[in-house]
């Protein structure tokens, strides 16, 4: 093993030991009494029994009604709006087969929410985007609570709703769970063509019904959309921490191959209860090391920003206490070996075709990058990782391949990387603390002194873009009062294409901002869920137009140039909008979720650690 990749586990573990130690005596307590009791629906009285099977198929009733065969949970994100979840419309069927075949019985437990940045990208309902993480968190919850169920199979895709699940699962830990992907759409309009397409409508220069066209070419097909955001991220991330089966993560929908992987998911939900062979609780697969493999698969792709709340967050679930620091240590020893858009000009079909999954995962393990010795749904190891999944004569088969990337430009080895480091870089300084995802941006962005220009509201500085305000001007835009506890933190991504306009002008530009940048942050250098948020009183409250600031991501700096007896003398500035502000479109539904949401750096959650009693304030 890589020496650092062992420290910092070793050193997550340490952390982590007392919380840890009583999430896990809570979930080996109920596998024990799984295993004893037979399926959990046994457990139910008459009346409870029989409304869990009322409206159930007549084939299925005797399963239900009898004390041998297993159940298991479906888990859905369904709907036929986002096209990442539209596929899923026909899993239950499939899935009900599947387990029924290999000797248990499904149902659709329940639904949870599927909201998709992209279209509400800039608007308010993007301010409810990271607290549905939350609530689907709870609708998991809900759909396990009936206790009827020895496993559970999850479907999604997407940004909250995979962390969602997950974090859902995990409090129900004994349970194997399983996530069964869609698979992206196939290729559409060239990354490049899409983005110049996007400079070209912030600047006016064609219009509507042009730019139109251009992203319907892009998202043109049921499954997720091809760029590498946070939806995309998930999948690698999940598979590299055992939780899909081996290669799963990039087969396209409505295939041949997706289909026969959907009704494996099944099968193998059934031998992983306490009742089967090999009795996989997915509390046991989320552990320390499957965690570190989580984020060094995360570096090593350039993954989503995202990911540095979210798996936080999925840690903490399972009495893991993961920090900042811990992804910072392991940037520095993990190199970059993709590039996909926005990373580069592939997207992950180019990604899958040049060896995918199994290729990256079979480098990172021999570098001694990945821990090996993991429990994972296909088996004890992430060795079984290394196999690609095929169908020979209608039969599925995982046969280990060892040749390396068809495509040097998309997927690189340990030994020759893009980059030495992760692309994601944690900055501090006496702003506070901070994320950048340095691979898209080029070396030369990377480092940016200039004076700042203030905004409360996203809309003000695009609004200052249309009206010619930031030509021929360095500076860097500070936008505050965008974290958990002030809106929701929503994605600024919307300010990605003026602000590649100026720096395509030659002008020096960045971002800092206590709100996010989305998996798509591109080529603008930027610093952003600074910790402390403005609302909670952080030194980004402080900041004036004209101060001076450098953001240096190569050396994860992020400093406000001025004196702190300055500083001191400073009272903050702007304010979080009010309750009354804060309105329509179901934002105030959330208001709990504004008063109770946790720091950036802590998960940005509302959930303290799962098996910790007294956390203070700060979720620590």
């Amino acid at each position: 093993m890589n020496r650092i990749v062992e420290e910092v586990t070793e050193r997550i573990r340490e952390r982590s030991r007392a919380s840890r130690a009583a999430y896990l005596r809570q979930v080996d307590a109920a596998g024990r009494e799984a295993r004893e009791r037979g399926p959990a629906r046994t457990a139910l009285g008459c009346a409870n029994l029989a409304h869990g099977f009322a409206a159930s198929p007549a084939a299925d009733k005797p399963a239900l009604r009898g004390s041998v065969k297993p159940g298991v949970a479906i888990v859905t994100s369904y709907n036929d709006m986002l096209s990442a979840h539209q596929p899923y419309e026909t899993y239950p069927a499939e899935l009900k087969s599947a387990v029924r075949a290999a000797g248990g019985v499904a149902q659709v437990a329940g639904g949870v929410p599927a909201m998709c940045d992209g279209i509400t990208q800039g608007r308010a309902g993007m301010e409810l985007s990271l607290y549905s993480r939350e609530v689907i968190a709870m609708a998991t919850a809900i759909a396990l609570s009936h206790d009827m169920f020895d496993a559970a199979l999850l479907l999604g895709v997407c940004d909250k709703i995979v962390p969602g699940l997950l974090i859902g699962a995990l409090h129900f830990g004994h349970l194997p769970a399983l996530f069964v992907p869609a698979g992206p759409m196939t290729s559409g309009l060239p990354n490049k063509a899409k983005a110049r397409a996007r400079q070209l409508f912030a600047e006016g220069r064609i219009g509507r019904g042009e730019m139109l066209e251009a992203e319907a070419k892009s998202y043109h097909s049921p499954g997720t959309c091809t760029f590498y955001g946070t939806a995309n991220s998930n999948q690698v991330v999940v598979e590299v921490m055992g939780l899909h089966l081996p290669g799963a993560t990039f087969v396209n929908p409505h295939t041949e191959l997706r289909h026969a992987l959907t009704e494996a998911a099944g099968r193998r939900a059934v031998e992983l209860t306490a009742h089967g062979p090999e009795y996989t609780p997915v509390g046991h697969v989320v552990d320390e090391r499957a965690v570190v493999n989580g984020v060094v698969a995360l570096l090593a792709t350039g993954g989503s920003t995202n990911h540095t709340m979210h798996l936080v967050a999925i840690a903490a679930a399972a009495g893991i206490d993961l920090r900042w620091d811990d992804f910072a240590a392991l940037s520095a020893a993990v190199p970059l070996l993709t590039r996909i858009y926005p990373n580069g000009q592939a997207d992950v079909n180019h990604f899958q075709a040049a060896g995918g999954m199994r290729v990256l995962i079979g480098e990172l393990l021999d570098a001694g990058l990945l821990h090996e010795d993991v429990l994972t749904v296909a088996g004890s190891g992430l060795g079984h990782y290394r196999g690609a999944p095929e169908l020979k004569e209608g039969t599925l088969l995982w046969q280990e391949q060892t040749g390396g990337s068809e495509d040097l430009d998309v997927l690189r080895p340990v030994a020759d990387p893009f980059s030495a480091d992760g692309g994601i870089h944690m900055l501090s300084g006496n702003l506070g603390r901070a994320v950048s995802k340095v691979s898209a941006v080029k070396p030369e962005h990377q480092v940016v002194e200039a004076p700042a220009l203030v905004f409360d509201d996203q809309l003000d500085l695009l609004a200052a873009f249309e009206a010619g305000e930031l030509d021929d001007r360095d500076f860097v835009a500070v936008i505050r009062y965008q974290g958990p506890a002030a809106n929701g933190m929503p994605e600024l991504h919307k300010l990605t294409p003026p602000l590649a306009v100026l720096l395509d002008r030659g002008r020096r530009v960045a971002i800092v901002t206590d709100g996010r940048m989305s998996g798509a942050s591109g080529k603008v250098p930027s610093a952003i869920h600074l910790s402390p948020e403005a609302a909670k009183g952080g030194p980004i409250a402080l900041v004036r137009d004209g101060d001076m600031i450098r953001l240096d991501a190569a050396r994860g700096v992020l400093e406000l140039l001025v004196p702190q007896e300055e500083l001191a003398r400073r009272t903050p500035q702007g304010a979080p909008p009010s309750d009354e502000q804060w309105s329509g479109t179901g934002r105030e539904l959330f208001t709990a979720f504004r008063r109770t949401a946790g720091p950036a750096e802590r998960g940005a959650g509302i959930f303290a650690m799962n098996g910790v009693y007294g956390v203070n304030s700060e979720g620590l």
